[in-house]
């Protein structure tokens, strides 16, 4: 380690580092965990509105970028590429938990629904239900 990066460190052991807003990833022992940030709605309503269409059983964990509430069991994640996917929790689970950011902990590189959870900040956790991709639609 050079002494730029050493002092690069100093801010984060003291707590004093930026407000990132991006996927962080912590391999611990062979274990990866990513923190997903939770980006806020746009204050005004949009022109279009989400369809849920079927989605995948599993989404690679490297390409989530960020993740949205989007309901009371419903959490949105923004990949790499724009592509948007609706995560459904367990019922008694509410997407309020996760309001400041979450963490996943896959078992391999993959995100996969009725296998894997989400757990908040403050240790609560649900399961993922099942992954819906989302198209936009123009409102009416």
């Amino acid at each position: 380690m050079n002494l730029l990066h050493f002092f690069s460190l100093i801010p984060a052991l003291f707590g004093l580092s930026s407000n990132d807003r991006n996927v962080t990833t912590l391999t611990v022992e062979q274990t990866t965990i990513f923190r997903i940030p939770v980006r806020p709605h746009p204050p005004t309503a949009p022109l279009f509105e989400w369809q849920e269409l079927k989605g995948p059983k599993c989404l690679p964990a490297a390409d989530i970028v960020g993740a949205m509430l989007a309901g009371r069991d419903a959490i949105d994640f923004m990949t790499r590429d724009r592509t948007r996917y609706r995560a459904r929790i367990d019922d008694d689970c509410t997407a309020l938990d996760f309001y400041d950011g979450f963490y996943v902990q896959p078992q391999d590189d993959r995100l996969c629904a009725r296998r894997d959870e989400i757990r908040s900040r403050m240790g609560a956790s649900c399961r993922i239900e099942k992954f819906h991709l989302l198209a936009p639609r123009l409102r009416r």
